[in-house]
């Protein structure tokens, strides 16, 4: 896991990397990574989950729907997602280092650093999807600006946070073992799939029915279903392995 200051520094250079793609491709270009959006329908999602995750931390409720519908309608759409991003930050900053409340990821760190944890690749992964939008396509993973460090620990957060809750409806009528593996980090993970909700252990097994393998970056992009560059070796056991990951996102 990656300290605070960390993920403050994620959001900080995902936003400017989604700035700087959507100024790019203009308000009206196709997002492939995310089809029927604009990059317009993107900016004001990215900035209506900023202050609604500030809003949270502060512990205050907040009309998303209405805030969507402003930021669809900002007149200077960039600005009004520089507005979000700084609050959300402001937010961070400000929230005891033991901010009460639940936290809505299995197995999370304590919630001031969850909140950083999660919004920093949740922007992330939406500044990749700008890139798309200015590029016509998915981008490589080695043409981004995202660290090993950082997307093994947002693979991390995707395995054992989001997988194993109940309401994620990712399973299989056997017991199946999937090896997931970075090749430049050395992280790994073992998911025990089945009929019950997804079991993740950290490390690696080296009898598992499947495994999928590829950089840091390559997984991270991969299993958000941003990116097609993982090497699934006996995958042919999950099925479409990727429609299988995909239930988890949609």
């Amino acid at each position: 896991m990656l300290s605070f200051d960390d993920y403050g520094d994620g959001i900080g250079a995902a936003w400017t990397v989604m700035r700087e793609h959507a100024n790019r491709a203009g308000p009206d270009a196709a997002v492939p990574t995310c089809p029927g959006w604009t990059v317009r329908d993107l900016v004001a999602h990215q900035g209506t989950v900023h202050r609604w995750a500030a809003a949270t931390i502060r512990g205050i409720s907040l009309d998303t729907p209405a805030v969507e519908a402003d930021g669809l309608a900002a007149h200077d759409q960039l600005d009004w997602l520089d507005l979000g991003a700084r609050d959300l930050l402001q937010a961070l900053v400000d929230a005891p280092e033991d901010l009460g409340g639940e936290f809505f990821l299995h197995d999370a760190p304590p919630p001031r650093l969850a909140w950083a944890r999660r919004q920093c690749h949740e922007t992330t992964i939406h500044a990749v999807d700008a890139m798309a939008a200015s590029l016509g396509r998915a981008p490589a993973a080695a043409s981004t600006w995202i660290r090993p460090s950082l997307a093994a620990d947002g693979v991390d957060e995707l395995l054992t946070g989001f997988l194993p809750r109940p309401r994620t409806k990712m399973r299989l009528p056997s017991s199946t073992v999937v090896a997931v593996e970075s090749t430049d980090t050395g992280d790994a993970w073992t998911l025990h799939l089945g009929p019950d909700p997804v079991v993740t252990a950290r490390g690696s097994i080296a009898d598992a029915d499947a495994t999928l393998r590829g950089t840091a970056a390559a997984l991270y992009l991969g299993l958000w279903n941003r990116g097609d560059e993982i090497d699934a070796s006996g995958a042919e056991v999950l099925g479409p392995w990727r429609e299988l990951f995909q239930v988890v996102w949609r």
